[in-house]
């Protein structure tokens, strides 16, 4: 599980190992661990009693029960659980020990929620998925569905859940059955109501209870997420606040969001229906640090500025401009004067030039890691202002922007932190000219040039060229890793690459 052995760890290693526990008359087997050769030998159907004798005994009964449990990490989630129905030892080690679960939300998890909790007393995060295509219904509002599973989980910290038909009624029941509930993550929901209203009116139907403990919240994909709005501004201890490709016109929601969870940390928005006003909103937030803006048109230098002017702890602020031109050297400058801690800045379909650059040289003298995707005012200019000025650089990426030779040779002198370059789709940069930085500049300086062919970039669109830039900035570290439950003995007994990957752990720990 990652974690440290604890002191009763160190002294069960120093002192005699622990045997396993007998084994209930209801389990399986325990699984054998047979030399290969062994193994090749039977499977051929040879003889082999004559040359190789089983071992004559089990030594995984060696193992404490902490380092069974950093075997167990080490394994796949479908070894885990083959090796998890072994023995009875090793189903409660893996039971006492597993912190995460994944699971299909059909209807009947409802009611089988109390007896699967029960076994596995540790787990502290939850997936919830639900397969359109399967035949089952999934996991509803109502009767043996989320609140159910919640009032068996109230140990919970982080939960997500996606395309299930549940709506912000279930997630009343989750707040209430789960006070320690830290993480949440939404996405693709079927069972949300219409919000063609107004926020207010939603708020007065669901009445969220307070959620103390919530830290971060993720809304994806949703095409009502504005339902959601009560449950985020009573989470006044909220940090991080994920709003991606969701309907509705959120810069009043922004309002009655930040007016009521003043400490948001971090801020991602995308393809959202938001403009300057919602901006202003972050106004309040002045502990701010992380903002992403991809793809919100309506968002203006205004809107930036007004950010600039309140936020000062900012150090990473992503835009994706999407070439509408409405956010430039303006909105930049402010956030020159403004932000003095800004460390990376990432800048698609944005059109800076020397006088922004220039600014943030001067002022944002922490500022070391820079992305220029489809900027069409960066030429030689921009980066020789950026060698003369951006001391403090280390990592430099630069995307369909039309530079040269002559700007890329003022980076032998220039940028003395700068330690990797990434150039792609700036057909003014020859070969000749990086071979030419990578002998000048030595030592760890890396470089790399990737020139995508006339035809090539003929046939990727505008949206495509855009997409690709915007993936550098919208990957998301949300996900939960998938946990799935064993299913039957007979998978445990066929899967002779667990036993070989045990075997080598187990060999290895002998040694």
């Amino acid at each position: 599980m990652g974690h440290s052995l604890s002191s009763h760890s160190k002294s069960t290693l120093s002192s005699p190992p622990r045997r396993s526990r007998s084994l209930s008359p209801m389990s399986p087997p325990p699984l054998r661990l047979t030399a290969p050769m062994q193994i090749a030998a039977e499977d051929s159907g040879s003889d082999s009693s004559s040359s190789f004798a089983p071992p004559a005994r089990d030594y995984t009964q060696d193992l404490p029960d902490e380092i069974l449990a950093l075997v167990f990490a080490s394994l796949s989630p479908t070894d885990r659980n083959a090796c998890s129905l072994a023995c009875s030892r090793w189903m409660e080690v893996d039971a006492t020990t597993r912190h995460r679960l994944s699971l299909d939300a059909r209807a009947a998890l409802g009611n089988a929620a109390p007896a699967l909790f029960a076994r596995f007393t540790a787990v502290t995060k939850l997936a919830l998925r639900w397969a359109r295509g399967s035949g089952a219904d999934s996991l509803s509002d109502y009767g043996a569905g989320l609140a159910s599973l919640a009032a068996a989980a109230p140990a919970i910290r982080k939960l997500s859940v996606a395309s299930c038909t549940f709506g912000p009624k279930a997630f009343v029941a989750v707040l209430q059955s789960c006070p320690l509930l830290e993480d949440l993550s939404v996405k693709r929901l079927r069972g949300l109501p219409d919000t063609a209203g107004a926020t207010t009116s939603i708020a007065e139907d669901i009445k969220f209870p307070p959620a103390s403990s919530l830290r971060s919240v993720c809304l994806k994909d949703l095409y009502s997420a504005l339902c959601f709005v009560p449950l985020v501004a009573s989470s006044p201890e909220l940090r991080s606040l994920k709003i991606l490709r969701c309907s509705g016109a959120w810069d009043l929601p922004l309002e009655v969001i930040t007016a009521r969870a003043p400490g948001l940390v971090e801020l991602h928005l995308e393809k959202l229906q938001v403009g300057d006003r919602g901006l202003a909103a972050l106004s309040a937030c002045a502990n701010l640090e992380v903002l992403f803006l991809v793809k919100t048109p309506e968002c203006t230098d205004s809107g930036i500025i007004s950010v600039a002017e309140k936020c000062h702890r900012l150090r990473k602020l992503h835009v994706d401009g999407w070439r509408t031109n409405r956010i430039g050297d303006f909105g930049l400058m402010a956030v020159a004067r403004g932000c003095p801690n800004l460390q990376e800045l990432v800048l698609i379909g944005v059109n800076p030039t020397v006088l922004s650059l220039r600014m943030l040289g001067e002022h944002c003298r922490t500022l070391e890691r820079l992305a220029l995707c489809g900027c069409e005012t960066v030429g030689d200019a921009e980066i020789i202002c950026l060698a003369e000025r951006w001391a403090a650089l280390k990592k430099l990426c630069i995307k369909g922007c039309p530079v040269s030779d002559r700007g890329m040779e003022a980076l032998n002198g220039g940028c003395p932190s700068l330690v990797k370059v990434k150039l792609k789709r700036c057909r003014g940069v020859s070969y000749e000219c990086i071979e030419n930085l990578k002998v000048t500049r030595g030592g760890s300086f890396s470089i790399s040039l990737d020139i995508v062919l006339e035809h090539d970039a003929r046939s990727a669109s505008e949206n495509g060229a855009q997409e690709n830039g915007q993936a550098q900035i919208t990957a998301l570290t949300d996900q939960m890793a998938g946990m799935d439950l064993p299913v039957n003995a007979a998978g445990a007994q066929s899967s002779t690459h667990t036993i070989t990957r045990m075997r080598s752990v187990v060999s290895a720990l002998r040694l």
